[in-house]
């Protein structure tokens, strides 16, 4: 019997809940175990490295890498599986479009580090220590990744095959993937394995928006009860959907939740986040410019609400330069 083909599934920069989306395919996983042999998956296997340095290039049919590119070793690893793969998938908001760690490029390394390892209330550290790439201890040389001044989307390092968005992406989603990947029926280069339509076209609350919608107010949604059936713009809570690409299966709008924009623009749309600002913006209303700049005040973190996923990957990407390394 011929081998299967190998899959390799990877974590970088990210939360993990990528890896735990696989497995909540539930079942579906046997078809995938039936029909790949998995060479590397760290966080369920026990696979090191130097098993995939050791193989032919091209040797492994799929890798599916999740969270961003933040560091040297992140870096090592996309360009070895690259190398090492016929077919990359960025798996998950973070390797798509940089995630929620991308909102990090707009604070500096040295900012980043003097909270985490000095300011933060709950951190010990009298000696004030900072970490390093490399330490002298006894004779030997210890080493950690270079921690970069920014965080990357895959597709800004390495050639990416193909797009799977979300946070993490849906069970319904990665079953599709794995279909089109066992019967070799994979949409052209570059594609994103999800539908091109925007989250307002499915929505069900898309029915009660009015004619003519305008916000006087900007609610935020801890502070409100929302109510459940209405558009959520219409009752002045900031929600991206009209900008943001469908497929998620509206899993945050069916829990009273606005949409952040996890699963990244449509097709066509190079900053999603700039995007949205300009439909956004049009729907503001006041009698005078004070009124207006009123209601543009009470939007207290634009950032969060525009940019929420796509920082690293938008026209925004970084105001601390391009550079990776400090």
């Amino acid at each position: 019997m011929a081998d299967k083909p190998k899959i390799a599934i990877c974590w970088f920069g990210g939360c993990g809940g990528c890896d735990e989306a696989v497995v909540d395919i539930n079942e579906d996983i046997l078809n995938l175990v039936d029909a790949y042999d998995i060479v590397l998956w760290p966080v369920a296997l026990d696979f090191k490295y130097h098993h995939i340095e050791a193989m032919q290039d091209n040797e492994i049919a799929v890798s599916l890498i999740n969270g961003s590119v933040r560091n040297s070793e992140h870096e090592e690893m996309a360009h070895l599986l690259r190398r090492k793969s016929q077919l990359v998938v960025a798996f998950g908001a973070c390797a798509c479009f940089g995630g929620t760690p991308g909102m990090a490029n707009l604070r500096s390394k040295e900012d980043i580090f003097q909270w985490v390892y000095r300011d933060a209330p709950t951190v010990v550290n009298p000696s004030r220590n900072f970490p390093q790439t490399l330490t002298k201890k006894d004779g030997n040389d210890l080493t950690l990744p270079d921690f970069y001044t920014q965080v990357y989307p895959l597709g800004h390092v390495i050639d990416v095959d193909y797009y799977l968005p979300g946070c993490p992406p849906p069970p319904d989603r990665i079953r599709s993937m794995g279909r089109k990947l066992i019967s070799g029926t994979l949409p052209p280069k570059g594609a994103t394995l999800a539908p091109d339509r925007a989250l307002c076209d499915v929505c069900e609350r898309n029915k009660t928006k009015p004619e003519t919608m305008t916000i006087t107010q900007i609610k935020r949604i801890h502070e409100v009860e929302a109510d459940p059936q209405k558009c959520f713009l219409a009752q002045g809570i900031v929600c991206t959907g009209p900008a943001t690409r469908a497929g998620c299966g509206e899993a945050c709008i069916n829990i009273n939740m606005p949409c952040r924009g996890c699963f990244g623009p449509v097709e066509g749309v190079g900053d999603m986040g700039a995007k949205f600002l300009s439909a956004f913006a049009s729907l503001v209303h006041g009698k005078t410019e004070d009124d207006r700049k009123r209601v543009i005040d009470e939007l207290d973190d634009p950032t969060g609400y525009f940019y929420r996923f796509t920082t690293a990957s938008s026209l925004l990407r970084t105001k601390r330069g391009t550079s990776k390394k400090a």
